[in-house]
């Protein structure tokens, strides 16, 4: 089977777990508190890419406060399904120093990846650093970091949909489902 046929499988062998209304449910519910902590910090709103493109600007246009829009890419996948050590693919170009942050992104699964930007944003003098996730992963175990806003929590299976991927494809896919 050639990686095409793969995916094709994957898509039609799959369980929604949320549709797209409950994704824009909760999407809504993440701004509204969003919208209330940060209303007047001036936040750098910082999207992790690739996966967090598809939530961030779902998100952002839900936020009414002023902000400053930049991306970071920090990858453990490398559209692989297994993590590895963190590349450095992006850093952003606002400065952080003395700016408050929200890092977005699309699933906080060990918290590897997103503990690793934290830090970054810290070293860089942030203020104050929170993050959004669209889907927490409950793995049973402690994670090196918790999100400060999270719009699903999901079983531990592996996710595509709305920014999450299989081997870098099906992140366009509404609705978050797990492969079987």
């Amino acid at each position: 089977m050639n990686l095409l046929e793969e995916i094709e499988h994957v898509k039609a062998t799959a369980e929604l777990l949320h549709d797209q209304h409950e994704v824009d449910a909760a999407i809504d519910t993440m701004a509204e508190k969003i919208n209330l902590l940060l209303a007047d910090r001036n936040p750098v709103f910082l999207c992790v890419m690739n996966g967090g493109m598809v939530i961030g600007g779902k998100l952002l246009t839900r936020l009414t406060m002023p902000l400053t829009l930049d991306a970071i890419n920090a990858s453990r996948y490398q559209n692989k399904t297994v993590g590895n050590t963190i590349e450095w693919l992006l850093k952003p170009k606002t400065p952080l120093q003395g700016r408050t942050v929200l890092i977005v992104d699309d699933i906080l699964d060990e918290g590897l990846t997103l503990a690793a930007i934290g830090q970054y944003c810290k070293e860089e003098g942030a203020t104050s650093v929170y993050s959004a996730v669209l889907v927490d992963k409950m793995l049973g175990q402690t994670k090196p970091i918790q999100a400060d806003f999270v719009g699903l929590e999901v079983e531990n299976r592996y996710l595509f949909g709305n920014g999450m991927d299989y081997k870098g494809y099906l992140r366009n896919a509404p609705g978050i489902y797990a492969c079987r």
